[in-house]
């Protein structure tokens, strides 16, 4: 059989599979007729495997496809160019505002009192973009290590984002390490695990791959 041929299906066997299909989609439209809400999200993606800031961006080209406002502030980060600040910067910021508000990683700045007063300054500027109506989803990417190094109050975070964020704004918070109290409070949290990266065999960082 050539790679190009589709194996045979016989009567019997694609009654029994439509049979089966049709349970299932039964059952899904059962589960569909009962989901009727829609609110803004807390969405934490943690773990120590590669994906939480590409999966969190996802969401923010998806509401730029959707034509929803949305916004990024990037802690820590900030000393690199990448790919989708390039592209937001270039061809969406009438829809998405991108903030970096940080220099770079800890061991690259050395210099905890700057750290603190970015990090600071990133979430007076997430703060405002959170309470901006017309604001539809922001990203506080990395955040979770601000958390993690105490360099911003867990406890003031998690009282601002259920006390003024307003109903229908999604919240995305990237990072490794999150705090077990943001998780408990997060409607959507997903941990990236690690079973394989090449920076183990010596492969240095890539566009379009890290950045």
């Amino acid at each position: 059989m050539s790679e190009n041929d589709v194996p045979a299906v016989d009567a019997e066997e694609q009654e029994r599979h439509a049979a089966k299909m049709a349970k299932k989609a039964r059952a899904r439209d059962k589960i569909m007729a009962g989901k009727t809400e829609e609110r803004g999200l807390i969405i934490v993606h943690t773990g120590k495997g590669k994906g939480k800031s590409s999966a969190a961006f996802g969401m923010i080209f998806r509401c730029i496809a959707h034509g929803m406002p949305c916004a990024v502030v990037q802690f820590i980060k900030g000393g690199m160019e990448t790919g989708e600040r390039a592209l937001i910067a270039e061809h969406f910021s009438d829809l998405c505002a991108f903030h970096t508000m940080g220099e770079g990683f800890t061991w690259v700045t050395q210099d905890k009192a700057r750290d603190m007063e970015m990090a600071q300054a990133g979430w007076e500027k997430a703060k405002e973009l959170i309470r901006d109506p017309a604001i539809r989803m922001v990203l506080l990417d990395e955040v979770n290590i601000a958390l993690r190094y105490g360099y911003l109050d867990l406890d003031e975070v998690l009282a601002f984002l259920e006390t003024e964020k307003p109903e229908d704004c999604h919240v995305v918070l990237t990072g490794r390490n999150a705090a077990d109290k943001l998780i408990e409070a997060a409607d959507l949290a997903t941990e990236m695990t690690l079973l394989k990266h090449p920076f183990r065999d010596g492969v240095k960082a890539q566009a379009g791959v890290e950045f």
